[in-house]
C-alpha cells in the first residue's frame, strides 16, 4: 500500500514532514482511493503531482490543471546485439 501525500518541497523536503494525506493506492489490486475535494484544492494552490500521481489522479477523477505533467507513452526498447541472440545464431550442423 501507498499512501499519496502533498509534501511541502521548499521548506523541509527531506524532512518527511506530510501536510495532508490525499489517497491510498494498492499496486497488487490496482485500487486506488483519492479524496477529491483535498486533492483537488492543493492542485489549485500549485502543487506539483508526480507523473504516476497524476495518472492516478485522472483515473479517480480530479480535474487536473494545464500544466500537469503528462506522463509519455512507453516505446519498446531496442533490443541491442541482436547477432548474440539464440535465434540469430546460426545452426549447429549434426
Amino acid at each position: 500500500m501507498y499512501r499519496i501525500i502533498v509534501q511541502e518541497a521548499q521548506k523541509q523536503p527531506t524532512s518527511g514532514r506530510v501536510i495532508a494525506f490525499v489517497g491510498t493506492y494498492d499496486p497488487h489490486t490496482k485500487e486506488c482511493k483519492v479524496q477529491v475535494e483535498p486533492a483537488q484544492k492543493f492542485l489549485d494552490a500549485g502543487a506539483q503531482p508526480s507523473p504516476r500521481v497524476v495518472k492516478l489522479l485522472k483515473a479517480a477523477g480530479v480535474k487536473l490543471p494545464k500544466w500537469a505533467i503528462k506522463t509519455p507513452v512507453v516505446k519498446a526498447k531496442a533490443i541491442r546485439h541482436t547477432e548474440k541472440l539464440r535465434k540469430n545464431q546460426p545452426k549447429d550442423k549434426e
